[in-house]
């Protein structure tokens, strides 16, 4: 029975996958992603006094702070509406705004907070809690630093995630096992039609789990919806386009419903882990962050941020959107030209 157990072990390279390269995998991901410390702050200086108030933070800074200072711009000619104009846009994470030296307070600078960017702003807190009554400081967009005011825009992205691919992919595994692909293979449908009749009804079914998400995380974290409820909608209805193309994607290379699942969940478990939802992207290693950036839901979930807790709209948010898009429509033709190669034999022996 032992022998017998490992000769089909063998023949399953599914499953020896999940076991020798998902272990490595998770060692890797934890290793390199699993880190909280953000170490480094992107900054904008913006006012009269900027030039002589980013020389004297600078010097200011504690030996162990917490993290350092990426000065990104320095503009005298800036004010108050720039600096939240850049934190909104997610161009920096700092904004230190100075005052005019004939100021009762002698020009003390303010340090506007990105509180969307939860780790950088706690980082941020702690360096401002240094720095002492050298200055003032706020925190914009989450002044409370509320853990479920971050998660609540990436689980919706997460729970998209889970109906697109575990759900959907078993859908023309089903058809294969239940022995009715030839079916689809005599209907005189193309294999794009196919397709979009497969995940046309995932597809609605995760619009109303998406809607039912957002609305629960509004109405019982306070979470709030500052943007384009638009821009939203299209945002996650290209995201949904994206992930359901992965789920049939799945189906198309797996002979079972076992298979689809598990192939499913070796490729959800590196969204999860390297999307930014749980550990942030800025604190990872720099090979392991660009993965992060070649999955969907890292995109959706900085577009769900911006729009719900920033209020960010087009401006702004138009790379996540176009990449969205990318993504789309590249695993979408994929899966068509994997399905044409499926049905094709079962049409020439028709």
């Amino acid at each position: 029975m032992i022998v017998k157990e490992f000769r089909e072990l063998r023949r399953d390279r599914r499953t020896v996958a999940m076991l020798v390269a998902l272990p490595l995998l998770m060692l890797v991901i934890f290793g390199y992603a699993a880190n909280f410390t953000v170490d480094e702050l992107r900054v904008t200086v913006v006012g009269d006094l900027a030039e002589q108030a980013e020389q004297q933070i600078t010097q200011q800074v504690p030996a162990d702070a917490p993290a350092t200072l990426d000065l990104v711009d320095v503009d005298p000619d800036a004010g108050a509406q720039q600096a939240r104009d850049a934190l909104r846009d997610d161009e920096v994470d700092l904004a230190i705004l100075t005052g005019d030296a004939s100021d009762a307070d002698g020009g003390r600078p303010t340090v506007l907070v990105d509180g969307s960017n939860l780790f950088a702003a706690q980082s941020a807190s702690v360096l401002v809690a240094q720095l002492g009554d050298r200055v003032e400081s706020e925190i914009l967009y989450n002044p409370d630093l509320e853990t479920s005011w971050v998660m609540v825009p990436a689980i919706i992205g997460l729970i998209l995630t889970f109906i697109g691919t575990i759900i959907t992919s078993i859908g023309l595994v089903r058809e294969r096992e239940a022995g009715t692909l030839e079916q689809l293979a005599v209907m005189p449908l193309s294999p794009t039609s196919v397709v979009t009749g497969k995940i046309s009804p995932y597809f609605l079914l995760a619009c109303f789990d998406m809607v039912l998400v957002t609305l629960l995380g509004v109405w019982l974290f306070g979470v709030p919806f500052r943007g384009s409820v638009l821009l939203f909608a299209i945002g996650a209805a290209i995201f949904l386009f994206a992930v359901l193309g992965i789920g049939v994607l799945i189906s198309t290379v797996s002979q079972t419903t076992g298979q689809a699942v598990q192939v499913a969940l070796m490729t959800m478990l590196p969204q999860i882990l390297l999307s930014g939802m749980i550990f942030p992207l800025d604190a990872m290693a720099a090979g392991v962050r660009w993965i992060g950036y070649l999955l969907p839901l890292t995109w959706f979930v900085k577009l769900s941020q911006g729009v719900m807790l920033r209020g960010a709209g087009w401006e702004s948010m138009w790379l996540p959107v176009l990449v969205l898009t990318g993504m789309a429509i590249l695993v979408f033709g994929v899966a068509v030209i994997r399905l044409r190669r499926d049905i094709a034999p079962a049409r020439g022996a028709r």
